[in-house]
């Protein structure tokens, strides 16, 4: 029974009927507070995970405390890293092996929460993370999680994935298993008022794209159209408000609502060729994910406009979310829409062009080449290979303001 404690007048219907996906998420101000009573019926030896930054914060301390006061043996380890890597999750792994961890606790943004994901692989499988590149590779049931996110964006918290990078390659692994989806997620919009602005820039921007990959993915379907519609209204229509008055905890609880909902939409379907294209960016030129997604999704929104069903997809999500009206046609439409993402991004003061990131012209041949061998791309709408992920690449400055 999945239950949501709403503040303001957002919708309490966060799952549809028949849900394939079981997982209970509490939301509201203050409830990261409850951890300790969710505990309790999860295990009695937490490990709790997170970063330095988040730590400074003091969101960590506040958790720990939570869990001791109902009893629960509790372990904090704050080494979690941005883009976590096989040789981080090991080292994670062998500090805690011998403390009889029974449950775990994910605190932080996407990189806690899938190192969190990565440790439990690893504790309860043994093995290295390659072991566990793509679905279902665990033979034993991994340990419950609970997940509190600190960051509104990469959805993490309600994916059963975690994205690790191979130390040699940088290539991100996508290793997912049931088990892995966190058992409780508390939602809580106090804990992101101390993120960065240029974090809140670079989530933002990425949770807005897993909506628009996920809800027209060549396996969308009816419960990821659901979350991809709720996530982005509540996105597009609040991230500009955090982005000008950091301390408005209405429009930060949307914004952290709407990337929950874009994260259950990539769980129940997939994402697509802006993150395909996003990911060589990362992993050679070192570009932040959010800010590489910016670069990639407008281009990406026009090549699948060709699809007419994709077209008419982005349309009703344009006129739903109030960017366009009613009776706008869906050429009209979708202009409307690659126009809000670019003025979302300058806003953002997220990079346009590619050389604002680093990158060159030259290096675009080898880009595309990583582009198409990464699984997501398989998923796009339209087909895309080699030679027209390189032409998308070739037209991302077109789309700069």
């Amino acid at each position: 029974m999945t239950e949501c404690t709403i503040t303001g007048s957002f919708d309490s219907s966060f799952f549809l009927p028949a849900d394939p996906v079981k997982q209970e998420l509490f939301f509201g101000v203050g409830v990261s507070g409850r951890v300790g009573e969710f505990a309790t019926q999860l295990g009695r030896n937490a490990l709790v995970i997170t970063d330095a930054g988040v730590l400074s914060a003091g969101h960590p301390q506040k958790i720990v405390s939570s869990l001791k006061e109902v009893g629960i043996n509790t372990f904090l380890y704050d080494g979690a890293i941005e883009n976590p890597t096989v040789s981080s999750i090991q080292a994670c792994a062998r500090n805690v092996e011998a403390l009889g961890i029974d449950l775990i606790i994910g605190v932080g943004g996407g990189s806690s929460l899938d190192t969190a994901k990565g440790v439990n692989f690893i504790l309860t499988n043994g093995g290295s993370m390659r072991d566990y590149w793509g679905v279902g590779k665990a033979n034993y049931p991994l340990l419950p999680m609970i997940a509190i996110p600190t960051t509104a964006g990469t959805g993490s918290e309600c994916q059963s994935y975690a994205l690790i990078s191979d130390d040699q390659t940088y290539r991100k692994m996508a290793c997912g298993d049931s088990g892995a989806l966190p058992k409780v997620t508390l939602l809580d919009p106090e804990l992101t008022l101390s993120q960065p602005s240029a974090v809140c820039a670079a989530t933002g921007m990425d949770a807005l794209s897993h909506c628009l990959e996920s809800i027209v993915c060549t396996r969308s379907n009816e419960w990821s159209e659901h979350h991809a519609r709720k996530g982005f209204y509540l996105l597009v229509q609040n991230l500009e408000i955090v982005w000008k008055d950091p301390q408005n905890l209405n429009a930060r609880s949307a914004v952290l609502l709407g990337a929950a909902h874009a994260g259950a939409a990539i769980e129940r379907s997939m994402l697509g060729a802006a993150h395909a294209l996003a990911n060589p960016l990362t992993a050679q030129k070192g570009i932040v994910h959010g800010q590489a997604v910016g670069l990639t999704l407008p281009a990406v929104l026009a090549y699948n406009r060709a699809d007419p069903n994709t077209e008419k997809k982005y349309a009703d999500l344009t006129r739903g979310s109030g960017i366009a009206n009613p009776d706008t046609s869906d050429m009209d439409a979708v202009d409307l829409l690659i126009e809000k993402i670019i003025q979302i991004r300058t806003i953002l003061n997220l990079p346009s062009r590619l050389n604002e990131a680093g990158c060159e012209s030259s290096e675009l041949g080898e880009l595309a080449k990583d582009a198409s061998e990464q699984w997501t791309v398989t998923f796009n709408p339209l087909p895309v290979n080699e030679s027209k992920l390189l032409r998308i690449y070739q037209s991302i400055n077109s789309y700069a303001r």
